[in-house]
């Protein structure tokens, strides 16, 4: 009987594992930290104080993710296009995917825009937008839909011959693109000053996605993009802070005072506190006297 259940198991084990959907067979982990070392004749950028990302999902609730400091100071690896050195020179904030560990590869590099946690946003793609884990700045996403090109597939993937873009503005599509590799578009629709330029590099698509392929174990599609998010104008100044993330003392408080023009009231710097101070008129340097005078002048006729 023992025999029989053995016998029933391995059979039910070798059905899921030929029934699986494609897989990663080598690890991928995200980190972040400052961009330091980069060697264009080397296809390499290393980034110091790397934080690694990560995510604990209980039986019940919402995932909670966090970043734990890594006990190495740098990391190193190759990077996904030469175009990494026209976006990156240095000492920039980075979310960088990696396969490989270090000496690897870095399958995307986002630059990071905001130093507080709540307020990180990516201003510029290198790599697969696929795997960010941090939003666009400005509001924007950008999605992607490989095309595969089925003549010219390698295990689990294949080329892609196009790709649809997708660009979206508060969550509503905006325009959709279907280009080559090595073409690109803009998209600067909404009048505020922003825009977002994207240019396909390369990609793959799952091989599973042509007719006759089925899903295998191996290396899952990647694609190399150059996503370049321009804010809308004045964002820096209002729109990163919110009631949120501002703090108490830093928060500007309107004070409506009846008949008067509303005051400012908070923690400003000098120049900001002596361009909201009322100008000095020429008469208001005699009004002690003149009161004084008048008081002397009723104290006399009394008398």
């Amino acid at each position: 009987m023992r025999y029989n259940v053995l016998i029933v198991c391995a059979v039910i084990f070798f059905l899921l594992c030929s029934s699986a959907p494609v897989s990663a067979a080598v690890l991928e982990m995200t980190y972040r930290g400052q961009v330091s070392t980069m060697i264009p004749a080397k296809d390499t950028l290393s980034i110091k104080t790397p934080e690694q990302y990560g995510c604990d999902y209980p039986p019940n609730g919402d995932p909670v993710c966090n970043w734990t400091p890594l006990n190495k100071y740098s990391l190193t690896a190759t990077v996904p296009d030469p175009a990494t050195y026209t976006v990156f020179s240095g000492a920039e904030s980075v979310i960088a995917t990696n396969m490989g560990g270090d000496g690897g590869k870095w399958i995307t590099l986002a630059k990071v825009y905001g130093s507080r946690d709540t307020e990180q946003l990516v201003t510029d793609v290198v790599g697969d937008p696929g795997t960010l884990v941090l939003p666009l700045i400005g509001d924007y996403s950008v999605e992607t839909a490989m095309i595969p090109e089925c003549n010219a597939c390698s295990g689990t993937v294949c080329d892609a011959a196009k790709t649809i873009v997708t660009v979206r503005s508060a969550g509503k599509m905006v325009q959709e693109e279907t280009i080559t590799p090595g073409e690109s578009f803009t998209y600067n629709g909404r009048n505020d000053g922003s825009a977002v330029m994207v240019r396909f590099i390369s990609g793959e698509a799952a091989a599973q996605s042509c007719p006759g392929k089925t899903g295998m174990t191996g290396p899952q599609p990647r694609s190399v993009f150059v996503i370049k998010v321009t804010p809308p104008a004045g964002y820096r100044q209002v729109n990163i802070r919110t009631a949120t993330t501002t703090r108490p003392d830093e928060m500007l408080k309107t004070i409506t005072v009846s008949g008067s023009a509303p005051v400012v009231s908070g923690t400003v710097t000098q120049a900001a506190a002596s361009s909201l101070q009322t100008p000095e008129t020429p008469l208001s340097g005699y009004l002690v006297p003149v009161s004084l005078l008048c008081a002397v002048f009723v104290i006399l006729r009394r008398r």
